[in-house]
């Protein structure tokens, strides 16, 4: 006779596991699969950043966060000879706060803050349809979606996330320094 926990947990634990990973011989996906539209045109691919270190940041131009952009282009400033790739995605899904086109997006970041690092066309990063990296994110750390703009995630050099930081975590945070040092001193 079958135990009926062991069928429960079964179940359970088939429903939790995303399809790639039940399937022998097929590895997980990584952030190299996803590119994104890039704000003045072409794209922004991830798998030309393979082996390094990926923030992934949601950004907008009118939310009270919008001065991390100074914190995200000191990052930028700091890491980027030793590997470390920043991407903005501009997105207007919290508060309506990046309402603009890409003259205003391009104002704000590059006029209004210095910004070097690549930004990406908007994209929606929440909601029933979001941009393909932002639904496979939300699959591999569920319990850590983007709530508000700024929210940012680090993708190891294994090409999966290694870190998310919440809006409120400011990019030169210890925290967000000490998960950027650590992917960077690991063996590429």
């Amino acid at each position: 006779m079958i135990d009926r926990r062991h069928v429960l947990a079964l179940i359970a634990g088939s429903l939790s596991t995303p399809a790639l990973a039940q399937v022998p011989g097929m590895s997980r996906m990584t952030a190299y699969a996803f590119s994104f539209s890039g704000l003045s045109g072409g794209d922004i691919r991830l798998s030309d950043y393979a082996g390094k270190p990926i923030m992934v940041v949601n950004t907008a131009s009118l939310c009270g966060y919008t001065p991390q952009y100074a914190g995200l282009q000191a990052l930028w400033t700091r890491y980027r000879d030793r590997g470390l790739v920043i991407v903005g995605v501009p997105s207007n899904d919290f508060g309506a706060q990046e309402p603009g086109g890409v003259s205003d997006v391009e104002h704000t970041a590059h006029q209004g803050y210095g910004v070097t690092f690549p930004l990406a066309a908007k994209a929606v990063v929440k909601g029933a349809s979001p941009h393909p990296f932002y639904k496979w994110a939300a699959a591999e750390r569920p319990l850590e979606t983007p709530h508000w703009n700024f929210h940012k995630y680090l993708v190891g050099r294994d090409g999966h996330i290694v870190g998310s930081f919440p809006s409120d975590i400011e990019p030169m945070d210890a925290r967000v320094i000490a998960a950027i040092e650590h992917e960077i001193s690991r063996a590429a």
